[in-house]
């Protein structure tokens, strides 16, 4: 039997694995038995009732969270030269386009977000191998294929987040970091479901939200009640 720690044991006795609680309650235990040493992640995971494989029940969106997601995202925008200062002047980390595109090509991809222009995603094709797999590759549905560059580069600086349910029907994300204060998780949680809430597919029958879960980096999960966070 694998040896408990001591602070997954101190965690176990401040709250009941078993019981749901409402969205501020969970967000307090969270914050309660997290030890890590580093700032972790704060994530939450919602299982919801869609047949992902089918089109008009897939769920996919994007929200800007109000106070960030604690972590600087790092930038690469692709585009022709006529905008490169545009993305400079908006805080892109990386402007360009075909010594990245080699770049990528070679196995670079330390970056969180890529960024371009429509003209320029024949170019970019060839790189879906690579970037797919790392969700990467620039998508008009989330704002990341646009010629408002400059624009789209801030959105992300300023905390925008994408999400997308997975073959299982569950959506994972970050939504903060255990340093943020109390109401700051609260309100970033709170933004992300009720985005996921106002994307119901039209062809999803039964209940919809089915469960969701709130954790922090090597924390135990707490059941969060779907009625608390329905305003």
């Amino acid at each position: 039997m694998a040896k408990i720690s001591k602070n997954k044991k101190e965690a176990l006795v401040k709250f009941d694995a078993t019981k749901i609680y409402s969205l501020e309650e969970a967000v307090k235990i969270v914050k309660n038995i997290t030890f890590t040493k580093f700032n972790a992640s704060v994530d939450i995971d919602v299982r919801l009732g869609v047949d992902p494989r089918k089109a008009n029940q897939m769920v996919r969106g994007i929200v800007t969270l109000p106070h960030g997601t604690g972590k600087i995202k790092k930038v690469l925008v692709l585009c022709s030269p006529d905008k490169e200062e545009e993305a400079k002047a908006a805080g892109a980390d990386y402007v360009g386009l075909d010594e990245y595109i080699e770049k990528i090509k070679g196995g670079w991809t330390d970056v969180d977000v890529i960024i371009t222009m429509p003209n320029v995603m024949p170019k970019i094709g060839a790189l879906g191998k690579i970037l797919g797999p790392r969700g990467l590759m620039p998508n008009p549905k989330t704002g990341t294929v646009t010629m408002e560059i400059g624009k789209a580069v801030q959105e992300v600086k300023a905390g925008k987040i994408d999400f997308k349910v997975d073959k299982f029907g569950i959506i994972h994300t970050s939504v903060a970091r255990i340093s943020f204060e109390h109401q700051q998780i609260y309100e970033n949680v709170l933004e992300v479901l009720n985005a996921i809430i106002k994307l119901k597919p039209a062809a999803a029958k039964g209940t919809y939200v089915k469960t969701i879960t709130l954790s922090s980096t090597m924390s135990s999960g707490i059941k969060v009640d779907s009625k608390s966070i329905t305003k």
